[in-house]
């Protein structure tokens, strides 16, 4: 991947990152005080089951070394933007969808640099493996994460009416940034995407459904209420795919990595208009 490239992405992530920013304050945070349970259960999908699955999936379906570290970035990666646009969309609890991300987000930055040295200490060959570097990783996730984060959530704070007059073209933004990463993502890799759709697209589609049933499942199982589930089920399964593609590309510097994000990048969209469509049928219905 070229300097250029890799500055674009990192740019995108950053402005991204600060449209989540923008919808976030700073009592979502104290959430976990007064929600305890809602916010462990989701925070256990997240945290710990997904990396679980993912890892599971990649070991059982035996898939090419770069489709295999590609889902443990991706399952180590937290919610996004997306995840609470379709919460919203999907009739969840925004709220609690909100909270989890931001959680997740600054939790997962310690979390990430371990996940992603185990993926490849497990899925690649000796020869070719390269290590993290345990603080500079988390040192590089914070100021693409925390920064950004930060100041949009500051602009909310001492800037409310702007911030909600930007919330919308900057969601709208995010999504057209994601779409040309990938698009410039399969444009690079397209004598041999094809292939690595099909191998990554059952694994992808495999961990954005399996993580949503069980966020779903395990929310009813301690007695939260439906728009809680529908939020910890699309933070379980809904992961941020730009992050994703930026620790392949940025940090691992291998784009190969980030085929299985891309992929689940485009797939994530299809499971989540479908939750969508079935709020908006139950609402029609009711």
């Amino acid at each position: 991947m070229d300097q250029l490239s890799t500055i674009i992405l990192t740019a995108s992530l950053f402005v991204i990152m600060l449209g989540m920013g923008l919808s976030l304050r700073f009592s979502d945070f104290r959430r976990i005080i007064f929600y305890p349970k809602a916010i462990f259960v989701g925070l256990t999908n997240q945290l710990i089951l997904l990396p679980l699955i993912g890892f599971g999936i990649a070991s059982l379906l035996n898939l090419p070394a770069e489709i295999s570290v590609g889902i443990m970035i991706l399952a180590a990666c937290p919610g996004g933007p997306t995840s609470n646009l379709i919460s919203h969309l999907a009739k969840g609890d925004l709220a609690l969808s909100v909270s989890l991300t931001a959680m997740s987000s600054l939790i997962t930055i310690l979390t990430i640099p371990f996940l992603v040295n185990f993926a490849l200490s497990n899925f690649v060959e000796e020869g070719r493996l390269i290590e993290l570097n345990i603080l500079e990783t988390i040192l590089q996730i914070f100021v693409i994460i925390v920064i950004p984060v930060s100041i949009g959530m500051l602009i909310r704070r001492f800037k409310p009416d702007f911030a909600t007059r930007m919330a919308k073209p900057v969601r709208i933004g995010s999504g057209l940034v994601l779409a040309l990463i990938i698009v410039g993502l399969v444009l690079k890799e397209k004598d041999s995407f094809l292939s690595y759709f099909q191998k990554a697209g059952i694994a992808a589609l495999l961990l954005n459904v399996i993580t949503m049933l069980v966020g779903y499942f395990s929310a009813k199982a301690f007695k939260l209420s439906r728009a809680e589930s529908t939020s910890i089920s699309i933070e379980s399964g809904i992961q941020n795919g730009t992050l994703a593609i930026t620790i392949a590309v940025v940090l691992l510097n291998n784009a190969d990595f980030a085929i299985a994000p891309a992929v689940y990048s485009l797939l994530m969209f299809f499971t989540g208009g479908f939750l969508i469509f079935r709020a908006s049928r139950m609402r029609s219905i009711g």
